[in-house]
């Protein structure tokens, strides 16, 4: 089981911007994500939960509202998807995550 970020990392103007990563299973077996955000005053994530097929991806949107500069993170958690799952929010709280991968923020 293994996921990854592409781009690893993000970079918004602190005056507010977007920026579109793609999360990518390695793996074979359907996977499960919840995202968090080490700021939510100033960072929106779409969408905080999901699936990703196996050997596929899923696309995040990263939005900042304007704020002062800082260096923040995402933390994404994910796990094997219990197979009748249909919810990722309500699946997500009945599984423990196997693992993180983490988005370093930065907004200049």
């Amino acid at each position: 089981m293994s996921l990854t970020a592409d781009p690893p990392a993000c970079s918004v103007p602190a005056a507010g911007g977007a920026s579109t990563h793609k999360l990518v299973n390695g793996g074979a077996d359907n996977l499960i994500f919840k995202i968090k955000s080490s700021n939510n005053n100033e960072y929106r994530i779409t969408p905080v939960f999901g699936f990703i097929d196996p050997s596929g991806t899923k696309d995040i949107t990263v939005t900042r509202t304007a704020g002062a500069p800082k260096e923040d993170k995402l933390v994404i958690h994910f796990a094997n998807a219990p197979a009748d799952a249909t919810d990722a929010q309500a699946a997500f709280a009945a599984v423990t995550p196997a693992g993180t991968i983490t988005i370093p923020l930065s907004a200049a």
